[in-house]
């Protein structure tokens, strides 16, 4: 086992833009609606390839399945990679959503995992907002109400995202991503959502996108109220601070310089897979079998298996770079 490069998974939608080239320098193609590129995904919706090496070709299934605990180590085993990584480019606002917890996606058909996730933000235009979490005072009935009003955006807790801001969002939480954010997301591996309204929008032939009204209303977490922006929490690194913990994954952002005297950082091994994704400047990792440097938007996957993995500057220059993982 290496650290693992895939090849990105693309995917258009209404929403999306030419950010994902413009900012992350991702080979997309015509067009203007690029929404996500998905970078670790192992789901019935996509499946990430690995891209170098001797298992170049391989999805990340064929390794759950065929060497899963050299790739998972102490959460072997799995029935497929239990996150997923994903970059978005929201040239316009994303439906207002919700998502299933654990014990409601295993009620589906075919059952799916809930979906908690977080977003680092990468990029934003001036005035850009998303939305996180209802206000305070609005229960279902309330929600219901306005949302049959078509005035849903009323209930809405609303935040002026920064680049560099987290934002934690567990399963339950209604949210939307508002025009002008590049995203970095880390979820588990679910691709469930309900929309519970879409700005009364409709596509090139006129036709507005399904809404989920009734299964939105009955999967929302009423009792969580308005969503903060996560503060960053130091660990015994100077290099590091952690962004998020919770019993769905660990999300850490690493800043490397010469200036902080962190010039190269050793991941130890850890007997745990380990996503790392560079959202500033380039980076060199150790045993990485591409032969080239893991720039501004690319992603690798160290596996459980691997010795201790380098990861330093190149020329250098500083970068910064997500890590996320299981938790113990």
């Amino acid at each position: 086992m290496y650290p693992l490069r895939f090849e990105p998974l693309f995917r258009n939608y209404i929403w999306g833009g030419r950010r994902l080239h413009t900012v992350l320098d991702k080979p997309i193609g015509e067009g203007d609606d690029f929404a996500e590129s998905w970078e670790v995904v192992d789901h019935k919706d996509g499946q990430s390839v690995v891209a170098f090496g001797d298992l170049a070709g391989k999805t990340l299934h064929d390794l759950v399945t065929e060497s899963g605990s050299l790739l998972l180590g102490d959460h072997h085993p799995q029935d497929r990679f239990p996150l997923l990584f994903k970059f978005l480019d929201a040239n316009r606002k994303l439906s207002v959503q919700v998502h299933p917890d654990d014990a409601r996606g295993a009620l589906l058909n075919p059952p799916d995992l809930g979906k908690t996730e977080a977003w680092v933000i990468l990029d934003a235009e001036p005035d850009s907002v998303l939305y996180a979490g209802l206000k305070r005072g609005f229960d279902r009935d309330a929600l219901a109400r306005e949302v049959n009003r078509q005035t849903t955006e009323l209930c809405l807790h609303k935040i002026h995202p920064q680049p560099g801001d987290c934002i934690f969002l567990p399963a339950g939480i209604v949210h939307a991503i508002g025009a002008g954010l590049v995203v970095a997301e880390i979820q588990q591996a679910s691709n469930t959502t309900y929309r519970l309204f879409d700005w009364n929008r409709v596509d090139k032939d006129g036709n507005s996108r399904d809404l989920h009204i009734d299964a939105a209303l009955e999967a929302i977490d009423y009792e969580s109220g308005p969503v903060a922006v996560q503060s960053a929490t130091p660990t015994d690194h100077p290099a590091c601070v952690q962004l998020v913990a919770c019993d769905k994954f660990i999300l850490n952002r690493w800043t490397l310089s010469k200036e902080n005297g962190s010039g190269a950082v050793t991941l130890p091994a850890s007997n745990r897979a380990e996503i790392v994704a560079v959202i500033d400047g380039e980076l060199s990792v150790s045993g990485d079998a591409s032969g080239t440097s893991l720039s501004k938007g690319q992603t690798t996957l160290i596996p459980a298996a691997c010795t201790d993995v380098e990861i330093s500057l190149v020329d250098d220059r500083p970068a910064t770079f997500l890590q996320a993982f299981l938790p113990s």
